[in-house]
């Protein structure tokens, strides 16, 4: 017995230090950043009545510390997890979904595309990045009790570029390749123009093919950027002086997660070197990504060109070499460890990832995959952004453009001096010309003239300047449609080769008709506009009811019942209508399936039955108000929303809580609605965000703010003039490093 009691003594011993160390070895065992070189830097931070910071600075490098320290005031927590995420390390915060993330950054090489190109970026660049890392440690130090993660800090210049390099490359849609790679599942591939290559019929028509029948095949892996890629959207516009009747008007509409690592901050910043713009960021960012300056502003929408590319490797026996070009050479291979907390403790799970001149290779049960993307390797965004936002002019900023450094998103721009523009931005991959291959498929992976280099030229980028419309748009579709029928693009005037995606979305259709058909495009219309709450009869609108006009329910009441009030239904989600809940319900799986570019709608008969036990479960009836179901919530704040999915007021996305109320994540999130002045005056602007300025501090007056304003489709004004800005100041503090 004594010896029974020792043997379970030690084992219970033995079993409290492995638990200790599981419980304490991730920060011990992570890299740790290295403290950037001692700089002083000194940033006044004022907020306005909503608490938006506008930061001053004497140089831009003073201000990118102070933005820093004020973005980490307001939402310190989602700070965190971006930083985790630039190390590697958001598993030993999230879990196994932070797992995932941690991941990728490992495939995509994002330290080793930071490490090779970060010390090419210009100095001036850099010092913003140094600057705004200083900041993030200054509010680490002066705030141990917030840190979440040991060791998380201090990190540099360098560990912000390597977020950048993470997750740039998921806003065109490279989730929908790696995803499945990693689960050995199909690929969804977008099939758009005729390409050279591609398999035919007899009759000549392009057969579409997703992959080579053993192939493609990730997973319900979650995205770096933090939302479902297949819900991204975003609404602009802009309207020359001579078609408003008034001021050359830029209205910025992204549609963004309401909270978490893309969720837009808003910021105004200027400094004594002339950097002095408004709008929005994302966390991790030391300069907006959108808004204007004094002389010129734009604004993004989500644009999915084919910017990947997949190779099928021929691989030896062993899986340690591939063949190119006759020759094998040696797959580069590594193991790395990924921390996955689970409660107390935190996992080291080991996986290898490897690469070939391709680029990343992905294993799966089919055979190793490479993949190929534009923009791979490069961090020249981080200059780009910054020269566009002190861009003075036209030219300046188009030039910055032709860079083709930030690698997707489409721009839609205007400025004092009248000048519209869009430009469909992306790095777009280079491929040869008269090579047989069919680009929308799974290449051979042995022959080098299909790895391609570069990025096709500017000029070969659907543009649209200064149309005689006098008005521009884009809702996330095809670049054909964007500035009225005598002023768009031809289609076969843009090569095949570059993969442009021919997609219209119910908001392009609905904005599209509706400027084209408005005279004066002013204030009031535009309002009109970009609140508009319906749905054209088109596209998967018009498939579910032709399916639910097909639907045969004879025999089953409760699903005659449903099917006639969706056919009730008046094709509005404004919130009045008997049909408007059971409609909201169904529409986002059918808009869903044909943004991901599924084989099959859902079945109509499922969607009815399931909306309409949700609807009879939390409210007792099949049609309450919409207003009753998706909610505005935040805190103790609870608001009705209109709107729905895919309407150019947009509720895209939401979580049902335990009451059966939808609460909005992603939609409609920073709008900014910019005016020049005719003839010459300032700048104007407004804007709102759908909760506040402190998204994650409930003891904040402005964590929920902006709600009402934003349910009533209400704008507050920005203060960008400095004057404005000290009379409207509610807040004004100086924040030093000074030693």
């Amino acid at each position: 017995m004594k010896f029974a009691t020792r043997a379970a003594f030690a084992i219970a011993v033995l079993l409290v230090i492995a638990l200790v160390a599981l419980a304490s070895w991730e920060p011990f065992f992570a890299e740790r950043g290295e403290a950037p070189e001692y700089r002083e830097y000194s940033a006044e931070i004022v907020r306005d009545e909503y608490g938006v910071p506008m930061i001053y600075g004497d140089t831009d490098a003073d201000v990118a510390y102070g933005v820093a320290i004020a973005h980490a005031e307001d939402d310190f927590f989602t700070l965190q997890d971006v930083a985790a995420m630039a190390r590697g390390r958001y598993g030993a915060i999230a879990g196994e979904d932070g797992a995932q993330f941690d991941y990728i950054y490992h495939l995509l090489d994002a330290r080793g595309t930071a490490e090779r190109e970060y010390a090419r970026l210009p100095a001036d660049t850099r010092a913003l990045f140094e600057a705004y890392a200083a900041g993030l440690n200054q509010f680490a130090r002066e705030n141990p009790g917030e840190v979440k993660l040991a060791r998380l800090f201090p990190v540099d210049g360098e560990d912000i570029a390597a977020g950048f390099a993470l997750r740039q490359p998921f806003f065109f849609g490279l989730g929908n390749v790696v995803g499945p790679l990693v689960a050995g599942e199909p690929l969804r591939r977008e099939f758009g123009p005729d390409i050279p290559g591609f398999p035919r019929d007899a009759s000549g028509e392009v057969i579409e093919q997703e992959t080579s029948e053993d192939a493609e095949q990730v997973t319900g892996l979650v995205l770096p950027q933090g939302e479902e890629a297949d819900h991204l959207g975003s609404n602009a516009w802009a309207v020359s002086p001579e078609r408003s009747g008034g001021p050359t008007t830029l209205i910025s509409n992204s549609h963004q997660p309401l909270r978490g690592g893309v969720a837009w901050y808003e910021l105004g910043v200027q400094s004594g070197e002339g950097w002095h713009f408004t709008g929005a960021n994302f966390p991790g960012s030391p300069f907006p990504f959108l808004g204007h300056n004094e002389h010129l502003g734009w604004t993004n929408t989500v644009n999915r060109p084919d910017m990947t590319d997949v190779y099928k490797l021929e691989m030896n026996d062993a899986g340690t070499q591939y063949r190119l070009d006759g020759e094998w050479r040696d797959l580069e291979s590594r193991t790395v460890t990924l921390p996955v907390k689970l409660g107390p403790i935190t996992l080291p799970i080991r996986r290898t990832v490897h690469r070939s001149v391709h680029g990343p290779v992905i294993a799966n049960d089919n055979g190793f995959y490479a993949i190929r993307y534009g923009g791979m390797g490069r961090l020249d965004q981080l200059d780009a952004y910054y020269r566009i936002n002190k861009a003075t002019s036209f030219e300046q900023w188009q030039a910055q453009m032709a860079r083709l450094a930030i690698p997707s998103t489409n721009f839609i721009y205007a400025d004092e001096a009248g000048n519209i523009a869009y430009v469909y931005n992306a790095a777009i991959p280079d491929r040869p010309e008269g090579v047989a291959a069919n680009w929308r498929g799974v290449l051979d992976g042995s022959r080098s003239e299909l790895i391609w280099e570069g990025t096709v030229d500017y000029s070969e980028i659907p543009k649209v300047i200064n149309p005689a419309s006098g008005w521009l748009y884009n809702a996330n579709n095809e670049p054909f449609t964007a500035a009225g029928a005598d002023d768009d693009i031809a289609p076969d005037s843009v090569s095949p080769l570059l993969g442009v995606e021919r997609k219209q979305t119910n908001r392009s259709r609905r904005a599209y008709r509706l400027l084209s058909e408005a005279g004066q495009l002013d204030r009031a219309a535009l309002e009109r506009i970009k609140y508009d709450t319906a749905y054209e009869r088109e596209g998967y609108v018009a498939d579910m009811f032709a399916a639910a006009e097909a639907l045969d329910v004879s025999g089953n009441a409760e699903l005659a019942e449903a099917r006639d009030l969706l056919l009730s239904w008046d094709f509005t989600a404004d919130n009045a209508g008997r049909a408007d809940a059971i409609a909201l319900l169904l529409i986002r799986d059918f808009m869903s399936a044909e943004y991901q570019n599924k084989r099959e709608m859902p079945d109509i008969a499922e969607e009815l039955v399931a909306a309409r036990a949700h609807l009879i479960e939390h409210f007792g009836r099949i049609d309450p108000p919409m207003s009753a179901l998706l909610r505005l919530r935040q805190g103790d704040i609870d608001l009705p929303l209109d709107g729905g999915s895919d309407t150019l007021r947009a509720s895209t996305t939401w979580r049902v809580d335990d009451d059966g109320r939808l609460s909005l994540v992603h939609g409609d999130s920073f709008i900014q609605w910019v005016e020049w002045p005719a003839g010459g005056g300032r700048v104007t602007s407004r804007s709102i965000q759908p909760f506040g300025s402190a998204t994650t501090r409930p003891d904040s007056p402005h964590y929920t703010d902006q709600m009402q304003l934003f349910v009533d489709h209400e704008l507050k004004p920005v203060r960008f003039w400095e004057e404005d800005v000290r009379a409207s100041a509610r807040s004004a503090r100086i924040v030093t490093n000074a030693r």
